[in-house]
């Protein structure tokens, strides 16, 4: 069923640090906005692979990490109260008769913008799936690919499948909540932080953590069957599966949207940061231009400079003044700001 488009100034795709920060630039300008991410909330790329990780090229920031970064970012565009739609990619871009750009996800919710922000980093990260005869059919009901809470298997018995920081996690947040927590990974080597690998081998030497090393090869919805590195076979009983196979950027509908690619990016001017379709722009990883460096910072800019542009067709009859946020008063009360900082 397809939803009521909404009508807005800007709409951006990607909730990532420089698709915040083009939210914040937006604010300033006075052009309110929608985002909508594939992810079930903010953080792209930052959280999900830098979430712990510490992150020191942040200007007057020494040191923060993906979280965190993105925790800040989150606290800055507050001031502007944007609408965010997660779980869901914007998959058609189709320019109507007004000028405006028609725009469709994939849960039927459509938006009618006057510009497009394109911050989809290197592209929607979304979890890999195993591939396995059958095993769609259990997804959601007996298989769960990275989920947001374990609540849910709290009196069960489950498997979790991965051997990176999540799913060592979940793992040992289970201990307490499930009836039986057995962790299956490929081998007897994990991928994850030290101190979590040390707090998972102890809950295995004390027999709240049950490890199996092997390689999923059958599932019936009760029970996996996994192949050992001997070429054994073994068969676990179970009530969930937890799977943590990892993230994979995948550009996705983008690619038909019709834009200029190169190289699965899309290429832009370095005036505005607009693609080859006027009012669409494109800025962080997901673009190109010649010396073009994938660092946050120089998304950031991009976001400004894009920002601008876009204020020039949202408003087309306005000259904008550049203002500071140190003394415009216009800017305080935006940002709700009584008495500026000394």
């Amino acid at each position: 069923m397809s939803l009521a488009p909404i009508e807005c100034d800007a709409l951006v795709v990607g909730a990532g640090p420089v698709g915040l920060f083009q939210v914040f630039q937006l604010g300033l300008l006075e052009i309110s906005c929608h985002v909508v991410d594939a992810r079930p909330s903010a953080g792209g790329q930052c959280s999900q692979l830098y979430g712990d990780k510490p992150i020191y090229d942040i200007p007057g920031t020494p040191v923060t990490t993906g979280t965190g970064l993105v925790e800040s970012l989150l606290r800055q565009v507050e001031p502007f109260a944007p609408h965010f739609h997660f779980g869901q990619q914007v998959s058609t871009l189709e320019r109507q008769d007004d000028g405006r750009l028609l725009l469709g996800t994939s849960r039927g919710q459509s938006f009618l913008a006057r510009t497009v922000y394109i911050a989809a980093g290197v592209g929607a990260f979304l979890p890999r799936h195993i591939a396995l005869p059958g095993l769609p059919d259990f997804e959601g009901t007996r298989l769960f690919y990275h989920p947001e809470s374990l609540e849910r298997f709290a009196g069960q018995t489950v498997v979790v499948q991965g051997g990176d920081d999540e799913a060592l996690a979940a793992a040992l947040a289970l201990v307490d909540r499930a009836a039986q927590v057995t962790l299956v990974h490929r081998r007897d080597v994990f991928q994850a932080d030290e101190t979590l690998q040390a707090q998972v081998r102890a809950a295995i030497r004390a027999g709240q953590i049950k490890l199996v090393i092997g390689q999923p090869s059958a599932f019936d919805a009760h029970r996996m069957q996994l192949e050992t590195p001997e070429g054994a076979s073994l068969h676990l009983e179970l009530d969930a599966w937890l799977a943590y196979p990892g993230i994979s950027p995948r550009l996705g509908p983008i690619a038909d949207w019709g834009l200029q690619l190169a190289r699965k990016q899309v290429p832009v001017d370095t005036e505005r940061f607009q693609t080859c379709e006027p009012g669409v722009f494109a800025v962080g990883d997901v673009n190109t231009y010649p010396g073009k460096k994938k660092l946050i910072v120089c998304g950031f800019h991009e976001a400004t400079l894009a920002a601008w542009a876009g204020a020039a067709i949202v408003f087309p009859d306005k000259a904008i003044p550049l203002q500071y946020t140190t003394t415009s008063t216009r800017l305080h009360e935006l940002l709700g700001v009584d008495h500026p900082v000394r």
